[in-house]
């Protein structure tokens, strides 16, 4: 039976669906069998993000409606075998998706696979209620500035009240991920340090995501930055999420490119 996981925040533009796309794929490549799933209907993607955007037939809507069977839209990924793609529409409405139809679609996809990632879209309207309404997990992204860190802050309340578990009297488990965050920055007090997100929201760690150009770089290319440069800090950076995800202990390291930077450097030099 599979854990639903969302990847949520409040703000957008902090590297949700980057994320969704990361964890996904460093999941699969650790053994597991995951879904991911796109809710930000309207605006989609997390298909572009992992190169898939030609392969799109049907989406999330067609299943929840009943109008093709899970089998027919999902995507396996050409890199590996085990991780699978649900996209969203990109031309219908949020509330062309019901409740009942997402939770069928969930319940399916919890009979298959290890992992279903739900990758929230912005906020607190219907879209982000319906992604993040059955999780068992949710990976809070926030960036280390305090507008995203207050939005943040309201979206763990959410999840403390209006998703299923928490109206069963349980709670969701809920861990920080903290992206594009710079150590030299936030030690010149241009950022929140780790310690003070921590501190306002109150959620154990999971991950430090450092501000790299590989990110965007593994956009570009429509592939996740795990698959695209597994090397690279913030790749590593994710795989040790992944691994701190499914209860591995995992010491917290701040990955840095400092030898990329500095073959840089050194190349600048000598031309």
């Amino acid at each position: 039976m599979a854990q639903v996981l969302v990847v949520t925040s409040g703000k957008g533009g902090v590297g949700k669906t980057t994320s969704t796309a990361a964890l996904g794929a460093a999941l699969a490549q650790q053994g597991q069998q995951v879904a991911l799933v796109d809710f930000d209907v309207g605006l989609r993607n997390l298909d572009l993000i992992m190169g898939a955007e030609r392969r799109v037939v049907y989406d999330l809507i067609y299943v929840a409606q009943g109008n093709a069977r899970l089998s027919q839209a999902l995507i396996r990924d050409k890199r590996i075998e085990t991780l699978f793609l649900l996209a969203a529409s990109q031309t219908r409405d949020k509330d062309a998706l019901s409740d009942e139809g997402v939770e069928r679609v969930i319940g399916e996809l919890r009979a298959t696979f290890d992992w279903v990632i739900c990758d929230s879209p912005a906020g607190i309207e219907r879209g982000a209620m319906l992604a993040m309404r059955h999780a068992d997990i949710a990976v809070v992204v926030t960036n280390p500035e305090v507008s995203s860190v207050r939005d943040s802050d309201r979206i763990i309340g959410l999840l403390d009240s209006k998703t299923d578990k928490a109206i069963r009297g349980e709670r969701v488990e809920k861990h920080l991920l903290l992206t594009r965050y710079d150590a030299i920055r936030s030690g010149r007090g241009d950022m929140l340090s780790i310690e003070d997100v921590l501190e306002i929201l109150s959620i154990p760690l999971v991950g430090v995501i450092p501000e790299s150009e590989h990110v965007l770089n593994a956009s570009n290319v429509g592939a996740p930055v795990t698959i695209s440069n597994a090397t690279s800090a913030p790749a590593r950076a994710y795989s040790d999420a992944a691994r701190r995800l499914k209860g591995e202990e995992v010491p917290m390291t701040i990955h840095t490119d400092r030898s990329t930077l500095l073959n840089k450097l050194l190349g600048r030099r000598a031309a």
